[in-house]
């Protein structure tokens, strides 16, 4: 995951503002992330659920992350469509439900777990985390294509003109 947002960094950074921006809070939700799943190089021996707190930081970047794209950069592209033709808002519109899935997974998942850890809930955390990572970074790939297409209409229409 988080090799997936040095490639986006180095192939889309510095481009528009937006970009950027999200690029960055996706990197705080994957190292918030690596942190509450234990994996490396953080603490990979973990034998007891994550604080409440760090539960709860991880909710609050994730449904941040989630906001931000439907907002921001979603919103940029279904408006820019309407000047740099419908190629844009078609691929968002192809994407937008699959996105979807993972935006319902990861709600789901901040519902349950992000105000209270119980020991009701721990026999699924670590399962239920594993599936949200998996959602998570098929949604990083559908949303990089949206990226790719807001910075290539982006570079079109600034050397337009």
């Amino acid at each position: 995951m988080y090799t997936r947002v040095q490639t986006a960094r180095n192939k889309w950074g510095g481009s528009l503002g937006a970009i950027d921006s999200w690029l960055d809070d996706r990197q705080q939700l994957i190292v918030s992330y690596c942190k509450l799943a234990a994996l490396p190089p953080f603490d990979n021996k973990r034998t007891t659920l994550p604080s409440q707190a760090n539960v709860q930081e991880f909710c609050q970047l994730m449904v941040d992350y989630l906001s931000a794209g439907h907002f921001e950069v979603y919103e940029r592209i279904v408006s820019e469509s309407a000047t740099n033709g419908t190629d844009s808002r078609k691929l968002a519109d192809s994407l937008y439900p699959k996105i979807a899935v993972s935006t319902d997974l990861a709600l789901n998942f901040n519902d349950l777990y992000a105000d209270h850890l119980s020991t009701r809930h721990s026999g699924a955390f670590d399962r239920e985390l594993s599936e949200l990572g998996q959602a998570l970074e098929q949604r990083f790939e559908y949303e990089d294509q949206l990226i790719n297409t807001l910075y290539e209409k982006h570079n079109d229409s600034s050397v337009q003109a």
